[in-house]
């Protein structure tokens, strides 16, 4: 039965060349942590072991072995690097490198997590912000991977909990080994040795040897020279010949300064007529009678000669004969030394080598206006960006073995994207000079109507036919957007929830048109526009021709048009309507007349024959 455990699945994650992962449709997410794309591994690259070729013999059939050649070269590298880490100016390269790469965003983050899935995000933030605390840490570990080219931490992981700890390893003591297994060529495992330096020495402590998986190991390494591989190359290596000549032209210039610079003295002294066998002990007794009485050492009786004084403060004592030549002193001047320049020239290409610029390393007055370091060098502010891609890479693998640890399988185990802080502002902007000039001349293009809209989006901004047309879509779901955001501020009214605008053009001329067609009735007008506002009544648009017609009374000024009426000779006799009525009263008495009831009228209404019993 096949071994399902969490560290088996995950070993055989990582003996893979990539991860690859669908994260929909047919598009794929390759997760390089091992960098296999950029450098390859032994296996495949020509131009490893540098140290194997240069001192193996010609036509040998040693097999190639990484323990012993590999250590040999490191150890001798590693104590260069150690002396130049004492270096004063070296040394501030390396913090200079180690704080630039990991400055902070504008919202005070030293590491950007995106990830389309929240809850990936917020596993992520929490596993470097609170348990690998990235803030402290990140700087001390780029400094030493700088420094030696490697860098290796040991993963602390449980199931279900994913990365609870790291522990940094030392350099001396770990060895990467590849190629190890005939039938899976991309497994790598690492061996801890914890004797370190003391491993080939006598009467010393010895401790066991142990494996690591590639899963356990965050190797961080620069990857610069494929000559170095499987390790990296310290970002030192390049100054590492010129530190050396360096120092010996530093050791010369002190050496000469306290040898050669002292003022000397030349006594000339007048012999006369001593005879010639004579002169050498009078100029020992004149010697003795002027100078101090040398050192000798009180317990021996011998010279100190762990330091002869006799180099820099004797004078010279030269005997002269002749009557004309007087006994006189001349000074002799030191020598002259220019070494120093020689000194400038291999400090500037040691600088050089380190690519930072040079009035921080040497912290020359009139910089301090300037945003950031890296904006001083563009050259410099690419070399951050490039050990920050190493660094993304193995963060990555760390936070791939954490999610993966709690669960995470599928797409979700390679939806996030993991950003350090860009070193310099130059990128930011570049990209919008780019993109203004961009968006003006495909502006100028399509307001005179030279090109199509298809021909700009490939042409100007070099976007395919399917990038372009998804931009397209993205622009109407931002139009849509756009109008929902409208709808909520002006008319209080989600268009989603609703499924109906409120307040648009349309809307209103739909309104206004439904109220002069009968045919369609107020059942059509949205809700909240019939209801009635206190004030003035609204005056009907179907009053036409009224004093309460929103076009007056007579809009089209029929009024003044009309020709007066011809008077008739009837016109004359007519009375006014009050007379009229008066009129038609009066005959209307004549005509009706009234009838009084009385009780002697038996056939009448009152009679009392009428009154039943």
């Amino acid at each position: 039965m096949a071994d399902t455990s969490l560290f088996t699945r995950l070993q055989r994650l990582f003996s893979s060349d990539v991860i690859i992962r669908n994260v929909g449709g047919k598009q794929l997410k390759v997760m390089d942590t091992g960098r296999i794309q950029k450098y390859g591994n032994l296996a495949t690259n020509s131009l490893y072991d540098r140290f194997t070729r240069l001192h193996k013999p010609v036509g040998s059939s040693l097999q190639y072995n990484p323990t012993l050649n590999y250590q040999s070269m490191r150890l001798q590298l590693y104590s260069d690097y150690e002396a130049m880490d004492h270096d004063p100016i070296i040394a501030a390269a390396l913090d200079i490198i180690s704080d630039e790469t990991t400055a902070r965003n504008e919202y005070g983050d030293v590491l950007n997590i995106n990830s389309s899935d929240e809850n990936v995000r917020k596993v992520l933030q929490n596993l470097f912000y609170d348990v690998l605390n990235v803030e402290f840490n990140l700087p001390t570990w780029i400094r030493n991977m700088c420094k030696y080219g490697d860098f290796y931490l040991k993963m602390e992981v449980s199931e279900k909990f994913g990365v609870y700890n790291v522990i940094p390893l030392s350099v001396y003591e770990v060895v990467r080994e590849e190629g190890t297994d005939p039938e899976n060529p991309s497994y790598t495992r690492f061996s801890m040795d914890p004797n370190g330096l003391a491993s080939g020495a006598t009467n010393t402590i010895r401790r066991d040897m142990f494996q690591l998986e590639n899963y356990e190991v965050a190797h961080f390494r620069l990857l610069t020279d494929s000559n170095y591989l499987p390790y990296g190359r310290a970002f030192l290596e390049p100054a590492r010949k010129v530190f050396k000549q360096l120092m010996l032209m530093e050791d010369a210039m002190l050496i000469h300064r306290i040898m050669r610079a002292p003022e000397k003295r030349t006594f000339y002294v007048n012999v006369g007529a001593i005879p010639p066998e004579q002169v050498e002990q009078f100029m020992a007794e004149t010697v003795n009678k002027m100078k101090k009485t040398p050192y000798i050492d009180q317990n021996t009786g011998d010279y100190n000669l762990k330091y002869n004084m006799q180099n820099i403060t004797e004078d010279f004592y030269i005997p002269v004969r002749g009557n004309d030549n007087s006994t006189r002193i001349e000074t002799t001047k030191g020598l002259d030394y220019d070494g120093t320049q020689d000194i400038e020239y291999l400090k500037h290409k040691m600088m050089a080598a380190l690519k930072i610029p040079k009035p921080f390393l040497g912290y020359e007055e009139g910089v301090e206006g300037k945003s950031t370091l890296a904006s001083m060098d563009i050259r410099f502010a690419r070399t951050v960006e490039r050990i920050q891609r190493i660094v993304e890479s193995e963060l990555t693998k760390i936070a791939l073995v954490h999610l993966y640890s709690q669960g995470f399988e599928d797409k979700d185990l390679v939806d996030f994207k993991l950003e350090l802080t860009v070193p310099s502002i130059i990128y930011e902007q570049e990209k919008i000079e780019l993109y203004t000039a961009k968006t003006a001349v495909a502006g100028d293009m399509l307001e005179r109507k030279l090109f199509s809209k298809d021909w700009v989006y490939e042409n100007v901004f070099g976007l395919s036919p399917d990038q372009y047309n998804e931009q397209k879509d993205t622009m109407l779901k931002d139009a849509m957007d756009t109008f929902r955001i409208n709808q909520l501020e002006n008319e209080g009214n989600d268009p989603a929830e609703s499924g109906m605008s409120y307040g648009t053009p349309h809307d209103l001329a739909s309104l206004y048109g439904n109220k002069r067609d009968k045919a369609v009735g107020p059942a059509q007008i949205p809700t909240g526009y019939d209801e009635k506002e206190p004030g003035r009544p609204v005056e009907k648009p179907q009053n036409y021709g009224s004093d309460q017609s929103n076009f007056s009374r007579d809009p089209l000024g029929k009024g003044g048009l009309t020709p007066d009426r011809v008077e008739k000779p009837s016109d004359g006799n007519r009375i006014s309507t009050f007379e009229v009525k008066n009129l038609k009263k009066s005959l209307q008495k004549a005509l009706n007349k009234k009838q009084i009831l009385k009780e002697e009228n038996e056939s009448g209404l009152l009679s009392e024959k009428n009154i039943k019993s």
